[in-house]
């Protein structure tokens, strides 16, 4: 049996946790047993993200890690949010679990937010990108052989034209300066399909754009437009 500490990864379907799972899995100090991911239950997706749960499924099953879904409702408030997902991470202590991995890089409030709601419930999380050149860590990301393509963008940083596209090193040099490297900001979201973590890649196709907008949090007077591309297996 190891003894190394049993650890669930927040997955989020994306580049930075694919490279942060990398990390995990090729240090060998953390036991990693589950895959968890937060599902909007009304559209059965990959929240923000917008990728659907059949997606999400094949991509855990070509990781060859078990995944945990955390379903939450069409618009839930962050009162309902952390009530279910508090309900959850019990769930998983009571299991034996006593780590987790998020694959921020830096922002301050989040990995805050994240500690302060794990710590209470004995849960000890781990930020493997935490502070890391995101510039390099893209570069890092494609130099180890990961693919990934975009599929949703923050329409007011990134146009159309970069929804489907798959991350490479030209396409670096297309962003925008305002953009940053990982899409830290959430200037955009990607779908990794294949690389060192997979045991096989994922076969897809790109199908509809979808446009949507959102409610600011921090700014009530404009709304936030996203962009969004299906992925079709």
């Amino acid at each position: 049996m190891s003894q190394n500490p049993k650890t669930y990864f927040n997955w989020s379907s994306g580049k930075d946790s694919a490279l942060a799972l990398y990390y995990l899995l090729r240090d060998g100090d953390s036991s990693i047993e589950h895959l968890l991911t937060t599902v909007n239950s009304h559209y059965s997706r990959v929240s923000m993200h917008g990728l659907h749960r059949s997606v999400l499924e094949a991509q855990a099953e070509a990781i060859g890690i078990p995944l945990e879904v955390l379903e939450v409702p069409q618009n839930p408030s962050m009162e309902e949010y952390n009530k279910l997902m508090e309900e959850k991470v019990k769930n998983l202590k009571s299991e034996g679990y006593t780590h987790t991995v998020f694959g921020d890089i830096f922002l301050e409030d989040l990995k805050r937010y994240r500690e302060d709601m794990l710590s209470p419930l004995g849960i000890e999380a781990i930020f493997p990108l935490w502070k890391k050149n995101t510039k390099a860590l893209l570069q890092e990301f494609l130099e180890l052989g990961f693919k990934a393509v975009i599929v949703c963008i923050n329409h007011s940083k990134l146009d159309k034209s970069f929804l489907g596209k798959e991350l490479s090193f030209e396409l670096l040099g297309q962003f925008p300066k305002d953009v940053d490297p990982c899409g830290e900001n959430g200037e955009f979201h990607t779908f990794c399909f294949n690389g060192p973590i997979f045991q096989h890649p994922i076969e897809f196709e790109i199908g509809e754009f979808l446009f949507k907008t959102y409610d600011n949090p921090s700014d009530q007077t404009q709304n936030i437009e996203f962009g969004f591309c299906e992925v079709l297996l």
